[in-house]
């Protein structure tokens, strides 16, 4: 019987043990971008759509839905801010690897969560639990992402160029020092907490060029 011609020498050669390691450790990173951008965009389609139309006609009608927009308004800028830093940071990333790709669906996975605790939380006008459950989902974000970031730098090396912007992540870490202490905040005064809530958001609003201007020295 004829050998198959699977290994024939026109072909290449893929069979070596330097290139398998290679093709599987290293991956492109184009997928796992517009895979997060198409979920992210979902994302924030869902909530929109939590914002249900008054069933009056009057404009006062729409002041039962302040509660549910202003908790939409906050989400949404969290949102914003994970795509916007998600962007940048994948920038200064040259290729992914298994690792990084289910870090991604881990952050994606306490993403998708935001817009159920958005409307838990504007339905009920910011009593306790729903703002204690919104925290918790925001600071499994901050986590995720954490976890993200740290593969990220593994896989490309402490001397690389997204692990030199990053640095010490003073932002990060007090974040996840506010998150945590607007939880235990919320078990006495909501909305000190979602006041909390806000003052994280405004501080990650403000760009974060670290990563843009590692790129642009390099």
């Amino acid at each position: 019987m004829a050998r198959s011609n699977l290994f024939r020498a026109d072909l290449p050669a893929f069979g070596l043990p330097d290139q398998i390691t290679y093709l599987s450790s290293t991956m492109h990173k184009g997928r796992l971008e517009a895979f997060s951008d198409g979920v992210i965009a979902i994302i924030i389609t869902i909530m929109v759509l939590e914002l249900k139309v008054p069933h009056g006609d009057n404009v006062h009608d729409l002041l039962t839905l302040i509660p549910t927009f202003i908790s939409y308004a906050l989400s949404f800028v969290y949102v914003g801010i994970y795509w916007n830093n998600h962007h940048h940071t994948l920038q200064a990333a040259h290729s992914v690897n298994g690792t990084i790709l289910w870090a991604n669906m881990h952050l994606l996975f306490w993403l998708s969560l935001i817009p159920f605790v958005t409307s838990w939380m504007g339905e009920n006008h910011f009593h306790k639990w729903p703002v204690i459950l919104y925290g918790v989902v925001l600071i499994m974000n901050a986590i995720a992402y954490t976890i993200l970031i740290l593969s990220l730098v593994k896989h490309h090396g402490e001397e690389s160029v997204l692990a030199k912007a990053i640095g010490g992540d003073f932002k990060g870490k007090i974040s996840l020092v506010i998150y945590a202490t607007a939880i235990v905040v919320a078990f006495f005064y909501s909305w000190v907490s979602f006041g909390l809530y806000v003052v994280v958001a405004c501080i990650w609003f403000i760009p974060d060029r670290r990563i843009e201007n590692r790129i642009i020295q390099n």
